[in-house]
C-alpha cells in the first residue's frame, strides 16, 4: 500500500498537548477497531504533540446507516474491557477532550462511576462559577447512591467509546466511523446516553440496530440522566452555566431512581 498523500490526511495539532494525549486518541481508537464493530479513523502517524488520521468523505446521515451503526456499536461494546475504567492497552493517561480523566481497575460500575466520571469535574465547575454549592450537593448525594451499588448490574464492563456525541460520528458512504474517543471499560448505557443527550441523527434506528445485536436491559432509558451525569460534569467544568443546571437536574432524577 503506498502512503498516503497530504490530501488524504487530517492532521491535529495541540502546542504544549499533556504527555500521553495523542498517544491515548490513537490506542483508543485502534481498542475500538480490534473490536470488529464499529469502524474507527486509521491513525496515520502519531507524535506528542499531534495526529494524523485519514481523511473520510461524509454524507448526511439516513436511516439504513444509522441502524448498521447500532448494530455495530453493540459488538464494539460486546468486546469488553478488563474492569470498569481501564483504558486501552499501553496507556495509562486518559482524557476526554482536553481533560485528564482517571483510569481504574474496578469492579465495581458505580464506585468507578461516581469517583473517576463525576466528582472530578465538580471543582473546576464550582471555580468557574457554572455550578452553585447547593447543586454541587446534589451531585454528591447522587454519587453517594451510585457508589455505593445502588444502580449496579450484571453487566460486564463494555469497550467503551467514552466521548460518543454526534461529533465524533462521521456519517460516510462505507457506513460510521468514530473519531475522538475517550475509550475505556464502562457501561454500555453511558455511551447509549451520550448519543441521546447531544441528539444524534435517527437514534430510534440506532437503538433498533443496537438491539438487534444486543437486548438493552430493561428501564434503561429512564437511568439515561444517570449515564449522562459523565457528560454533564464534564461540560458544567468547561462550557457554561446552563450545563451545571442540567447537572443538578439529571442528579435529582438519578436520586429519584434510587
Amino acid at each position: 500500500m503506498s502512503p498516503p498523500d497530504g490530501r488524504s490526511i487530517f492532521r491535529k495539532d495541540r502546542h504544549g498537548a499533556p504527555d500521553g494525549f495523542f498517544a491515548a486518541e490513537a490506542a483508543g481508537l485502534a481498542w475500538l477497531a480490534e473490536a470488529g464493530g464499529v469502524r474507527t479513523a486509521r491513525v496515520v502517524k502519531v507524535e506528542a504533540e499531534a495526529i494524523e488520521l485519514e481523511r473520510l468523505e461524509t454524507m448526511a446521515p439516513d436511516r439504513a446507516t444509522a441502524r448498521a451503526f447500532g448494530a455495530a456499536l453493540a459488538v464494539t461494546h460486546d468486546a469488553g474491557a478488563p474492569a470498569f475504567g481501564s483504558p486501552p492497552p499501553g496507556i495509562t493517561a486518559l482524557f476526554i477532550g482536553a481533560r485528564p480523566q482517571p483510569a481504574a481497575a474496578e469492579e465495581s460500575w458505580g464506585a468507578f462511576y461516581a469517583r473517576d466520571r463525576v466528582l472530578p469535574f465538580l471543582p473546576p465547575a464550582l471555580t468557574a462559577g457554572w455550578l452553585t454549592d447547593d447543586e454541587a450537593d446534589v451531585v454528591r448525594a447522587a454519587c453517594a447512591a451510585i457508589a455505593a451499588g445502588t444502580f449496579d448490574d450484571d453487566d460486564a464492563p463494555s469497550r467503551l467509546h467514552g466521548d460518543l456525541w454526534q461529533g465524533n460520528v462521521l456519517w460516510t458512504p462505507d457506513g460510521v466511523v468514530l473519531i475522538d474517543p475517550a475509550a475505556h471499560g464502562g457501561h454500555r448505557e453511558t455511551d447509549l446516553a451520550m448519543l441521546d443527550l447531544f441528539g444524534c441523527p435517527f437514534l430510534d434506528e440506532i437503538i433498533a440496530g443496537y438491539e438487534e445485536s444486543h437486548r438493552l436491559a430493561p428501564a434503561w432509558r429512564d437511568r439515561l440522566p444517570l449515564h449522562q451525569l459523565h457528560p454533564l460534569a464534564v461540560h458544567a467544568a468547561g462550557h457554561g452555566r446552563h450545563y451545571g443546571r442540567a447537572l443538578a437536574d439529571a442528579a435529582r432524577q438519578t436520586l429519584a431512581l434510587a
